[in-house]
């Protein structure tokens, strides 16, 4: 196996170039032949979570391994344009969840546009388009008149209306990578404009439209990690749920008020903190983590219980080191990261779109 480049995954703290290095082979070891990246081995995938390690993998300049995880969706997506929601490893056809989640479904937009960006591969980009095409044709065939998008389909046709914000948010982020994929190719896409201004409109100012999931500090960021809030907005929403969600020294936890920090939610804050102009703070939330890595594999737990100093679960998952390499290579100025999470560049569709309903 080669070295994987890490030059730009050194951080103080956090992560030096060994360390790095071990990180991303500990994802290479995950990776199956196939290209599927499951949570871990023996444990089943999930379409969003495979995304982001490839991200991650592409973050690290191993194109090849991230190529082959988004091959592996192109083969894997259904007729509709969807993916299920979990299959088991080492079975692409054994199905464990046969519902199909939208946030799910949308993520490869974005995970396809930041591997262009990694590469320039054109010819990579015709290739998936007609599966991110699909694949956001299947996402707002669940949006509901007032903007919101429902979470998921089942396996039986049903479409739910409720919507998550967090998943919201996430689809937020993917219209825009998928909008911005369309105007490379120069494929004008006007109602997937029309789309995102409902739906971000729907977040920014409707937050009764959605479940109430607030004691889950994914829905306390998601809105900024996703673009949806900028600005003096996005740091005033970070402001408030800051010590709701913050354990000093810990990382932040999933859900209040139970004394759990993730290292995923930990990351994806410090992308969140990092994308608003709070680098420093972004540093200290990673280096906060650092006592979820395993020194052994270079791969991190999911989470650990703070008050009893105890691992739980015992899972070191794929997800979790993609989204610190992830954060780690924003802060590092990896141009292809930094121009997916910045969001400076994305298009925006139509500005936020009221609708009649509600």
């Amino acid at each position: 196996m080669t070295t994987p480049r890490t030059d730009h995954l050194v951080l103080p703290g956090v992560l030096t170039a060994d360390e790095a290095a071990a990180t991303v082979r500990g994802l290479l070891a995950v990776q199956r032949a196939d290209g599927a990246i499951p949570w871990f081995r023996g444990h089943h995938l999930d379409p969003w979570d495979h995304t982001e390690a490839a991200m991650a993998l592409d973050a690290a300049g191993e194109h090849e391994a991230a190529e082959r995880a988004y091959e592996w969706l192109r083969r894997h997506q259904n007729t509709d344009g969807s993916w299920y929601a979990a299959y088991a490893d080492g079975d692409p056809d054994a199905v464990t969840d046969r519902g199909r989640e939208t946030n799910f479904v949308a993520y490869v937009a974005v995970g396809v546009w930041h591997h262009y960006l990694a590469t320039g591969d054109d010819a990579f980009l015709d290739r998936m388009w007609p599966t991110v095409h699909a694949a956001v044709e299947f996402v707002l065939a669940l949006q509901q008149p007032d903007g919101r998008i429902g979470w998921r389909r089942e396996d039986d046709g049903t479409a739910t209306a409720d919507a998550l914000l967090t998943g919201c948010s996430s689809v937020h982020h993917a219209l825009r990578c998928a909008l911005a994929i369309a105007e490379q190719r120069e494929e004008a896409q006007p109602d997937w404009e029309l789309a995102l201004g409902t739906l971000r409109h729907a977040i920014r100012r409707h937050p009764e439209r959605f479940l109430d999931k607030s004691r889950y500090s994914m829905d306390w960021y998601y809105p900024v990690l996703g673009g949806a809030l900028t600005g003096a907005e996005a740091k005033a929403r970070l402001e408030e749920g800051w010590d709701r969600f913050v354990v000093p020294g810990a990382g932040v936890r999933c859900v209040v008020p139970n004394p759990w920090v993730t290292g995923g939610e930990s990351a994806e804050l410090a992308l969140t903190l990092w994308a608003v102009g709070e680098s420093d703070r972004a540093l200290e939330i990673l280096q906060s983590i650092q006592h979820l890595r395993d020194a052994e594999s270079g791969l991190y737990w999911t989470g650990l219980v703070f008050d009893e100093r105890v691992i739980w679960p015992e899972e070191l998952t794929s997800w979790t080191a993609g989204s610190l390499l992830l954060a780690v290579a924003a802060l590092g100025g990896d141009e292809a990261t930094c121009a997916v999470f910045g969001g400076d560049h994305l298009p925006r569709g139509l500005d936020d779109v009221e609708t009649d309903c509600c």
